[in-house]
């Protein structure tokens, strides 16, 4: 850590250094969403008053970046911001860039990646939410690159698989793992097919089964109702055998599913 780095840190209190890991784990929050994540006391004003101004002090001293979020094509206001780790804040947590890319100041703003990015952040942030209220336990969320998966494939070449996240839930004596995909309905049919083949493979392969002991299930979280439909028919055109690895759910739905007994959840998907 440079001395620059090093001195900021000593100036930071631990809800600073809290945020700055959460931006470091899911790469971009909005305001209200950090509020949800780390200002659980007090009156809805208050914590949002704490939120503005913690995010105004890791501003002004260059550790977080603030983008303005387009919304229709014009730049929304001060809620619209959206935050994450500048390369000095990425130096002060002693973490790399986006992806293990090298540390940089600039951060992707295409609508795409901030949607899918946010969305991702929502899944965790209300996973969180139910795990404070006791329904289930948070375990892991793991986000990209860590939650990916490198195998060996048929041929001997080397395959990477890459979720957008990987969740661990404790309900009560029971482990719910699972891959995450998110959809936002940007990927034609065969694409989708092809992901879910090397699911299959990696399957397949039990090294996931060897390192962790149980293969996780594979949910898509889906935007719409026909969308749910046709990647739900697209699954069923898989092997018999592949079928149960996956599920899929309404995004909105998601977080309340993946916190359910499997039981539940199941007569819920049906």
């Amino acid at each position: 850590m440079s001395g620059r780095a090093a001195r900021l840190r000593a100036r930071l209190g631990e809800r600073d250094l809290a945020v700055l890991g959460s931006l470091a784990k899911l790469r971009l929050l909005t305001a209200r969403q950090v509020q949800r994540l780390h200002m659980a006391d007090g009156s809805p004003l208050t914590r949002a008053r704490r939120a503005r101004a913690l995010l105004q002090r890791l501003t002004d001293l260059h550790l977080v970046v603030r983008l303005a979020r387009r919304i229709g094509g014009i730049r929304a206001g001060s809620d619209g911001h959206l935050y994450g780790l500048s390369g000095l804040g990425q130096a002060v947590l002693g973490v790399s860039g986006p992806l293990g890319r090298r540390r940089r100041s600039a951060w992707e703003t295409k609508p795409w990646f901030q949607d899918h990015t946010l969305a991702i952040s929502e899944l965790y942030v209300r996973l969180v939410e139910i795990s404070r209220e006791g329904a289930a336990e948070l375990l892991a969320f793991d986000t990209e690159p860590s939650c990916w998966r490198c195998f060996t494939g048929i041929g001997g070449q080397r395959v990477m698989l890459k979720p957008d996240a990987y969740a661990c839930l404790g309900l009560g004596e029971y482990e719910q793992r699972a891959f995450i995909e998110l959809d936002l309905n940007s990927e034609h049919l065969p694409t989708i097919t092809r992901k879910c083949q090397r699911y299959l493979a990696y399957w397949q392969s039990g090294q996931e089964q060897h390192d962790h002991g149980v293969f996780p299930r594979v949910w898509w979280l889906v935007p719409s109702e026909p969308r749910l439909a046709g990647i739900a028919g697209a699954i069923r055109r898989l092997a018999h055998e592949a079928q149960g690895l996956f599920t899929v759910v309404p995004s909105h739905e998601a977080a309340q599913l993946l916190t359910q007994p499997p039981q539940v959840a199941a007569e819920t998907e049906a």
